[in-house]
């Protein structure tokens, strides 16, 4: 009589199968918001604009982003900003004003409102103001104004919106050919 083996094989031990190990998942990073997708209230705050604009990566975006909000106030500091036929009336250089310290949307003016009055500050506007007077006035604006609306006024007197913005000459004139530059003074 042949007795059977009750040990096992190495060939029983290969053959059994492994349990399965279990792999852990990693999550994927969730993507954040593009800026594009960010929406802003109606009547915007010009920096809040200029802000989402400089937030885009390419010129195609920012272009889409300023047709989208496009407003004659908005075009009113471009012009004054970009076109070398425009002649600001007020010195060069940073203003001395009191800056208005209340939570936005609180007790401001806006530059939506102000649009109104600047044609004084530049040549061709209204010729008839003393300097003091037209001074006067631009520095009770700016108090008025939102501390950053304040400053892009500031910037936009000298020239100098693109050392605020990432907002080129040319998204510009992309955006709004409408515009006519040269030929105001």
């Amino acid at each position: 009589m042949t007795q059977k083996s009750t040990m096992m094989t190495t060939a029983n031990l290969d053959s059994t199968p492994e349990p399965p190990k279990t792999q852990r998942k990693t999550r994927r990073p969730r993507k954040k918001a593009s800026p594009a997708s960010k929406k802003l209230p109606s009547n915007p705050f010009m920096n809040e604009i200029l802000e989402l604009v400089t937030e885009q990566k390419t010129d195609a975006k920012k272009v889409a982003i300023l047709q989208e909000y496009e407003c004659d106030i908005l075009k009113s500091l471009f012009i004054w900003n970009f076109d070398d036929s425009i002649i600001s009336l007020l010195p060069e250089g940073k203003v001395p004003y009191k800056a208005n310290e209340n939570p936005l949307g609180t007790d401001h003016s806006s530059l939506r409102r102000e649009q109104r009055n600047l044609y004084m500050f530049v040549k061709g506007g209204n010729d008839a103001l003393s300097t003091i007077r037209r001074e006067t006035i631009f520095i009770q604006m700016l108090e008025g104004l939102h501390p950053k609306e304040a400053d892009i006024i500031v910037a936009v007197k000298d020239g100098d919106l693109e050392d605020m913005y990432d907002v080129p000459f040319e998204v510009v004139e992309e955006a709004y050919p409408d515009i006519e530059w040269g030929g105001r003074s």
